[in-house]
């Protein structure tokens, strides 16, 4: 058991369970990965063959400077980029032996995505961007409404489904990401310095929210950070240097 897997507090599931929640094996396995940029002198190494796995359930958090290989690489387990070599499985699923409109599917069935500058539709009330992805599975109106209230419950929003993000703190607005990126029963999530534009403090609660999502939903999550302060949230700490991994942290319960 690691270390957050007891705690308490946990709240209520709400009922869309990501298909891969009984399956086996790693949420994502990563091997010998690499992603490089231009050519001859110029080439860019941002990631130079690494290895690494993300068990189900589990919450991963990446840190690094800044040019250290994060955003590639949670760019590419998200589908978003190929790799220059090397393989991804999610799910048991290679990425390699998919075309555009496989990754573009699974994207928008076992991924969730929550940025660090909130991407929620300024137009749009919480709930009406809680819905989006759903929109775009063509999920009926009726259950497209209870599921985004419900999930705005599940992040603290019952109260906030009618307004718009301009009339949301920071913290509110990530939490609509947050919801959002729940919409579609995902097994994945991935989140790129979710905290970034927030205060440590407000930072600390959406960690915490995405730990508490982790316990409820079982989900997985694969967050990258610079704040040291949120890595003991974390179950597993694995660090980013020119882009190698040279550290990683399984700290056990005791």
């Amino acid at each position: 058991m690691t270390r957050h897997q007891a705690a308490d507090s946990t709240p209520t599931t709400t009922g869309a369970t990501a298909t891969s929640a009984t399956a086996t094996g790693p949420m994502v396995a990563v091997t010998d990965l690499r992603r490089s940029f231009g050519t001859g002198e110029r080439t860019v190494h941002a990631l130079r063959g690494i290895s690494f796995s993300v068990g189900r359930g589990e919450l991963t958090a990446l840190k690094g400077r800044s040019g250290s290989g994060k955003t590639t690489l949670l760019n590419l387990v998200g589908g978003l980029d190929a790799p220059t070599g090397g393989s991804i499985a999610l799910d048991g699923i290679d990425l390699g032996g998919l075309d555009e409109d496989g990754r573009l599917a699974l994207r928008r069935e076992r991924i969730g995505f929550v940025f660090q500058s909130f991407g929620l539709i300024p137009m749009l009330t919480a709930a009406e961007n809680v819905g989006v992805p759903m929109r775009l599975r063509k999920v009926l109106p009726a259950e497209r409404e209870e599921r985004a209230h419900t999930l705005l419950a599940l992040v603290g929003l019952a109260d906030h489904a009618n307004q718009r993000p301009g009339e949301l703190s920071g913290g509110q607005q990530q939490r609509v990401a947050i919801a959002r990126a729940l919409a579609n029963g995902p097994g994945l999530i991935i989140a790129d310095e979710p905290t970034g534009q927030l205060d440590s403090e407000t930072g600390r609660s959406i960690m915490e929210l995405l730990r508490a999502v982790v316990r409820s939903e079982g989900v997985t999550v694969l967050v990258a950070t610079h704040d040291p302060t949120l890595m003991e949230l974390a179950d597993r700490v694995i660090e980013l240097h020119d882009g190698r991994i040279v550290e990683e942290d399984v700290e056990q319960a005791a």
